[in-house]
């Protein structure tokens, strides 16, 4: 049955605004919103992005949120989603957390706000989703994967950062969770991507793809240092044998993920 058999939406809209929900493949309510003129070109702008990211960060932090869509909405349609699991969205119990259930839910807020194919911009977990949904489907026109590495990523660093961190997640976590058992869910996630063909599926992307990272970055998991940027520039002469696009941001620390002045210059470049 076609995906969009599944959807239920409700939305209003003002100034070119549209606040929604979906259901996922399995019932959970998504919520999203869409900012920008109709017809803008289609940008789902992902983790760590989140469409009600003042509620979850604090009032204080909007300026975040609303930084990057100053700067985009000009020219795209912007497409900003509470998952995975956070602000307006329910939580579906951890061990659903598959990485086919991500990459259906996101296929369905697209479809639910009426994206058939869009750009995608994600950091991190949000790069991870995007190497996703560029390799299994013909969704997305063009791709940036932020701040992590298309080949050579640390998945199985991450399942044993993520085991060692179960009986007492990490207070950064619990910003976002709503309580210490929704942890779980990223170890029925990376769990999920330790038999994931990584060289097959970054080779089977063949839409425009741009792997982004900051020089400076650095990230570890329960202490054990993920080497982001020293597997990307590891990774580089493959990913440019494979037609990516490799850039290093002279000067970018982690943080920088968040700063619209940083990133939007790079997004404006590479989504024309």
């Amino acid at each position: 049955m076609n995906r969009r058999h599944f959807i239920r939406t409700s939305a209003t809209f003002a100034a070119g605004t549209a606040f929604s929900s979906c259901r996922g493949t399995s019932g959970n309510p998504i919520h999203f919103e869409v900012h920008g003129p109709g017809d803008g070109l289609p940008l789902f702008l992902a983790f760590p992005l989140f469409a009600s990211y003042a509620e979850i960060f604090g009032p204080e932090q909007a300026v975040v949120k609303e930084d990057f869509l100053e700067r985009l909405t000009d020219r795209y349609r912007v497409l900003l989603a509470d998952y995975p699991n956070v602000g307006r969205t329910n939580t579906p119990p951890p061990a659903e957390m598959t990485p086919d259930r991500v990459y259906s839910d996101l296929l369905s807020v697209a479809d639910a706000a009426g994206f058939d194919r869009f750009a995608y911009c994600g950091h991190l977990w949000g790069a991870v989703n995007g190497l996703m949904l560029a390799s299994r489907s013909d969704r997305v026109s063009a791709l940036i994967c932020g701040t992590w590495p298309p080949l050579g990523a640390p998945y199985a660093d991450m399942l044993r950062g993520v085991e060692l961190q179960l009986a007492e997640p990490p207070p950064h976590a619990m910003v976002i969770l709503r309580d210490p058992g929704q942890y779980a869910q990223w170890h029925t996630f990376y769990l999920g991507m330790q038999d994931w063909d990584e060289e097959g599926a970054v080779a089977a992307i063949t839409c425009p793809r741009l792997a982004l990272i900051g020089s400076e970055v650095e990230s570890a998991v329960a202490g054990i240092p993920l080497r982001l940027v020293e597997r990307m520039r590891e990774a580089r002469p493959a990913l440019e044998g494979m037609g990516w696009e490799v850039r290093e941001i002279p000067g970018a620390e982690t943080g920088a993920i968040l700063d619209a002045e940083v990133m939007v210059p790079e997004m404006r470049r590479f989504f024309v």
